[in-house]
């Protein structure tokens, strides 16, 4: 759940024309608007990438640098599309080249009350596993059986995981 939806921390001025802003009601939005030009601020989320790695019943995850472990992932620049996003942060994460199936879900993630996020995970084929590396925020990448995961740090992958996990198990159960 949300827990902070207040923008007043991040700016006190206009970058339009630099007058102090003042808070208003937007609907049920409380917003910063500048008296002088006009100017609102929307804070809005950002938006995340990760690809979904399968070989065979194991999934590839990556364990971050404060030691949980999480699908790789990591945030769209600026010029680039999501499906570039994606296979560039696989690359930097991991060391592997990708190649993007389908989008597979897309949540919004709240687990960090300062930087609300939209993620957006793609089922993904690896050109070879051979040679995957952590890198980036990594420092571990690591192949993991669908049914003996560790624990994910994002509560989204936990819930991208719980759709895969059924999934694959009713591919294994067809009755």
């Amino acid at each position: 759940m949300p827990v902070n939806h207040s923008n007043e921390d991040q700016y006190r001025f206009c970058p339009q024309c630099g007058s102090s802003l003042k808070p208003f009601q937007d609907d049920d939005q409380r917003r910063l608007r500048c008296p002088s030009c006009g100017w609102i601020h929307y804070r809005n989320p950002t938006t995340g990438v990760a690809v979904i790695l399968l070989s065979g019943s194991k999934l590839l995850l990556g364990q971050r640098q404060d030691g949980g472990w999480c699908i790789p992932c990591g945030h769209i620049e600026w010029d680039e599309t999501t499906e570039e996003a994606a296979i560039r942060e696989m690359r930097e994460e991991t060391g592997l080249e990708v190649d993007l199936a389908h989008v597979y879900a897309v949540l919004s993630n709240f687990h960090d009350p300062e930087n609300h996020t939209v993620g957006i995970w793609y089922r993904g084929t690896a050109k070879s596993l051979d040679g995957a590396r952590a890198g980036g925020d990594l420092t571990e990448v690591r192949l993991f059986p669908l049914e003996d995961l560790p624990e994910l740090i994002f509560p989204t992958d936990r819930i991208v995981v719980q759709r895969l996990q059924a999934e694959f198990l009713s591919e294994q159960d067809p009755s």
